[in-house]
This record gives C-alpha cells, structure tokens and sequence, in this order.
C-alpha cells in the first residue's frame, strides 16, 4: 500500500491563523483576566462586574447584555457598544440514531467547520475542531482531503462549545480536542480555550473532563506539559512502527516515533497523567498480529491505555474496517502483555459525525 497524498513538506506546518479581529471584541474570547480589566480600565466598574458578566455568559447561559437584569440598565445599554457575544452561525445540525449531534458552523469569513456533540445518557462530550481542515494529511481521514484552511481562534472554539450548550439545554462537561485539525499545531489559541473552560469562574470545567488530541508535535507536548494544566493528552498513533506510520500519517516524516516518544515521556514525568493511545484499524493494514506484538513494546516506560477504533468507512480512500475476528485477537495480544485496551463505542457513523468523518462540508 502507498499513500496517495504524497510528502508533506517542512513549511505545511506553518499554519495560518485566524482573520483579523472585528471592531467589536468578541466576548467569547477573552480570558477572565480579560474581563477584570475591562470592567476596571474600560468600563470603569469595580472588578467584581467581570465576575457577574462572566456568570451570565458562562453559568447561566445569556447572551443578552439586555437580559443581564443585575447589571445597571446604563450598563447594559453601554456594553453592546464595545462588546459581541459572537455566537456562531449555523450551517446546518445533523442527529444521528443514538442521539449524537454534528453541527456544521459557517465563520465569519465564509469557511466552516464542524464539531459535534456526543450524548452517553447521563453526560455530554463536545467534539471541538481546532483548524479549518488540516495540513497533516492522513491518508485514512475526511479532514486531510480537504487540505488546510487556517487557525481558529479561541474565541472560535469556545463560540462553538456555547452554542452547542445552548442547542441542547444542558450542561456539557466533558471536551474532547478530536474534531478538525492538529491541536497542537495550533497551540496558542487551544491552550486560551482550554483555560477559559478551567476557570472557575467561567465555564468551570474539571480537568479530567478535557482532553487534548494529537498526532504527534513533539514541541507542543513538551510545552503542554509545562502548562501546568494536568488535562489528558491522546496520541493518534495508528502504526507501531516508523515504515508503516509513514505511510499513512505524512507527518511522522517530520516528526518520527523516537522523537514522539521521548517527548510524551517527558509529558507523563511533568504531568503524572496516563496517556490515551488512539489506533484507528485498518484492514489488512495495521490488524494484524504482528503489529499487536510491535505495538505493546512501544509502551515500556508510559503508562497508557489504548483505544481501539475499527475504521470509519470515508469516501475515496482506499482503506476497509476491519472484522470483530480481526480485532478481537489484535486486543488479546495486547491485553496479555498488559496493555490496558478497549475497542471504542462508535458515535454518529450513519451521520459521518465519527472518528476520522468530519469534512466540514458546505450545505448544497
């Protein structure tokens, strides 16, 4: 098998961010630190108002300044003029037969992008995008056929989780970093989204309830684990070895598993934080026994647990989901040599809203 999309050069990697700021700031992306001197250098209120903009917006979910009933009514009148609670449009919403939910947002700027919402009974999981498309080019992904666009901002990212809330009339705890595109890759504006889902004072967020995937950016794990954050970190890995990962995935070129593996080792030394391993199957590909084998020795001095994702069908690839008789003794090797694994519960495959599925498609 050889790839169809051919080497990925040095210089994809350096990635567009997103357009220039409207007159208005959007107030999905500022910080708390933000809204604390706002409210004191711009509006001349005491900083505790940051605080009460920040409940309205994040615990009570208004996005009215004239519905903000605590806030004086010269306030409220005053705030629209400086300020955009800049909710996303939306394209289009999908829901599949177990109740998970694909949105296609339009930006600002005439691109989309999608994300979706994932429902388990008792919790929701936000799928969020980072980038419009994706310079990384796996070979088995709708999003590497579409090429790469641009950066979100954070403003962005957090627009879509607020509007995805507001779709669904209920908290959403959990946030998962796996729609389009490399996190890591497009670090700055992740990282600021991530915080403002942390703080207590905005959407409050556990740090247990979000995590950050990636497929290998050996300088953005090493600055993740300097954060601070303690939030969980996803490897998609997908090959056990350097011919076949290359293969699929153009960027271990750049960035071979020596090089992946010495920085999620410093990761795990900083963080104390099991890693998740994603491995999409592929059949005849990367099932087989000898791979399971090759697998298990990558993960000597990590501790990791392995999600096994049996491949999303996606159009014009040439890849096939393996069989429950082919994955069932792929898990078995690895689980003997105590490798923690599990296959993965799918979630809106009849809507394309599954791993490897989003393509952020226009409406025709």
């Amino acid at each position: 098998m050889k790839g169809k999309r051919g080497k990925m050069e040095n210089n994809e990697l350096n990635v567009t961010n997103a357009p220039e700021a409207a007159a208005k700031r959007n107030a999905f992306e500022m910080t708390l630190a933000d809204w604390e001197r706002f409210a004191q250098e711009e509006l001349n209120m005491p900083r505790y108002t940051a605080d009460q903009l920040c409940q309205w917006i994040y615990k009570k979910k208004v996005f009215s300044f004239g519905a903000m009933t605590n806030l004086s009514k010269a306030l409220r009148e005053r705030l629209p003029e400086l300020l955009e609670i800049r909710l996303p449009k939306l394209a289009k919403r999908q829901v599949a037969a177990d109740g998970t939910r694909k949105y296609l947002w339009r930006l600002d700027d005439g691109e989309y992008v999608e994300s979706v919402l994932m429902d388990h009974g008792n919790h929701y999981t936000a799928c969020l995008s980072s980038q419009v498309g994706c310079p990384l080019r796996c070979e088995f992904c709708a999003t590497g056929q579409q090429g790469f666009k641009r950066n979100l901002s954070a403003g962005e990212i957090v627009s879509h989780f607020a509007a995805m809330e507001s779709d669904v009339g209920h908290d959403i705890n959990n946030v998962v970093f796996m729609g389009m595109g490399e996190p890591l890759l497009n670090y700055e504006n992740v990282v600021k989204a991530v915080r403002i889902f942390l703080e207590p004072k905005m959407r409050g967020l556990s740090v247990r309830h979000v995590t950050i995937s990636t497929s290998g950016i050996p300088e953005g794990i090493r600055r993740l684990a300097d954060e601070g954050l303690d939030i969980y970190l996803c490897l998609s890995l997908h090959a056990p070895n350097n011919e076949l990962r290359s293969r699929i995935m153009p960027v271990n070129e750049r960035f071979p598993l020596g090089a992946v593996f010495s920085a999620l080792e410093y990761w795990q030394k900083k963080t104390d934080v099991r890693l998740t391993i994603e491995y999409v199957m592929l059949k005849n590909v990367n099932d087989t026994p000898d791979c399971a084998y090759e697998l298990a020795t990558l993960f000597s001095n990590l501790q990791v647990y392995v999600n096994l994702i049996p491949y999303n069908p996606v159009a014009g690839t040439q890849f096939a989901r393996p069989s429950a008789s082919r994955i069932a003794p792929f898990m078995k090797i690895l689980r003997e040599l105590n490798v923690e694994c599990e296959v993965r519960k799918e979630h809106g495959a009849d809507i394309d809203a599954a791993c490897g599925q989003l393509r952020g498609k226009t409406v025709s």
